[in-house]
Parts: structure tokens; sequence; C-alpha cells
């Protein structure tokens, strides 16, 4: 009897560590995925800050953009080619990722990164260089956070697709509308919207990212490529939208 009292808590160990041992490959897995998907995200965060302050503290600011009269920086010819660049190159990865080579999509995003240092090099013209540090620190703060909740949540967050697909629809317009309005008003509302709802798709791209590796633990470089340029977008969306509460101008 007593051979038998002592069998049963050991038979309850071997499984829960038999358990413990086939969960373990997917959760290292999934950590290094989405280690690699941050790396990628942060390195081009990196990348794009780096070229925002050589193309605003350089000569490399008049190849790109020409100073108004009232002193605000308007596009040269390669300048528009420059800010328009990075939309065709998300389309292209977004389209062609599966076909293209690892190289190939590589390239893409780190070309992507710099383009997009280009654009944001304007933030650093128009606000002073200690509100844009105070608010790139906000943002870094919020977004880990917001990110750390769309990993760990039991919350189904799928559902917000349709929703946050519309917000985006309807921010584009908006944003195009006040190019002709200039109504402080919307320019007010415009910004609340853009990051309660970038906010919101911090946590609900980090959720997909990593559902999408739970559907397929095959998921490669490509993949964590195309996560990264998710992040990174809901990251610079968020950081532009504060610096319309937080950014002190020049």
């Amino acid at each position: 009897m007593a051979f038998e009292t002592d069998r049963r808590p050991l038979s309850g160990a071997f499984d829960a560590t038999a358990g413990r041992a086939e969960a373990a490959p997917m959760d290292v897995g999934l950590r290094q995925y989405m280690l690699r998907v941050y790396n990628y995200m942060a390195s081009g965060l990196f990348l794009s800050g780096f070229v925002a302050l050589l193309v605003a503290n350089t000569s490399l600011q008049s190849v790109f953009f020409r100073m108004s009269e009232t002193g605000r920086p308007t596009y040269t010819g390669l300048g528009l080619i420059a800010v328009l660049a990075p939309i065709g190159l998300i389309l292209a990865m977004s389209f062609g990722a599966n076909r293209m080579k690892t190289s190939t999509l590589q390239a893409c995003y780190w070309a992507f990164v710099t383009l997009m240092g280009v654009g944001l090099s304007v933030v650093l013209m128009l606000y002073t260089g200690a509100s844009v540090a105070r608010t790139f620190f906000i943002t870094a703060a919020s977004f880990g956070g917001l990110s750390l909740y769309g990993y760990t949540t039991k919350r189904d967050l799928s559902g917000f697709g349709t929703f946050f697909m519309m917000g985006l629809i309807g921010l584009m317009i908006a944003s195009i509308v006040q190019i002709f309005v200039q109504s402080t008003m919307m320019h007010f509302v415009i910004s609340v919207v853009g990051v309660l709802l970038f906010a919101g798709l911090t946590a609900y791209d980090t959720q997909s990212i990593k559902s999408r590796y739970l559907m397929d633990r095959s998921a490669g470089e490509s993949s964590a490529i195309m996560g990264a340029v998710s992040l990174y977008l809901d990251f610079v969306n968020l950081f532009q939208f504060l610096m319309q509460f937080l950014g002190q101008r020049r």
C-alpha cells in the first residue's frame, strides 16, 4: 500500500514534467520569433532616427528641403520622392513578401526605414530637441506597455480589426481635408483620434503577430520582417501624433 501511495505523486510529477517539456519548445520558439520582430523594429527605429538627425543637421537638408518665408521646411522634388517612396515599398513588401527572397525583403525593409528617416527629419526641424527626446521616451514607454498587453492578454482582439481599418481610412480622409481647411479644432480631433487609434493598433498588431506564429510555427524571417513593419509604423505614428500635444515649436 505504501508503495502504491508513493507512485501516484511520482506519476503526476512525471506527467507535469512531460507537459512542460512538450510546451517548452513552442514557448522558446515564440520568444525567439518575437525577439526577431522587436530587433528588426528597434534597428529600424535607430536607423530612421540616425538618418533624421543627419538630414536635419547637415547640408543634406538642402537636398530634400527648402525653407519657406515662414521658416517652415517644404519638400524639394527629391524630398517628395523620398517621402512618397516608402508607400511603394510597403505595397511591394505586403504583396510580395511570400515570393521575395529573404535578402530582397530585408533590403526593402532597410530602404523603407531609411527613407522614413528623411520624412521624420521634419520633426527635428520644427520642434526643440528636448521636447522630441521627451516625447520619444513617452512613446517608447507607452508602446512597451501596450505591446506587452497585446502579447499577454487572453482577450481576443481580432474583432477590432474592422474597426481599426475604418478608423485608419477615416483618419486619412480627415487629414487630407485638414490640408485645405486648416481648422484648429479638426487638427486637435485628428491628433486625439490618431493617438487612440495607434495605441489600439499596437496591442492588436502584437497579438496578431503572436497568433500568426502559433498558427504556423514554421514562420520564418520574412514573417518577422513584416511583423516588424507593422509595429514600426504603429510606433512612428503614435510618436508623431503625440508630438502634436507634447512638442514645443522652435
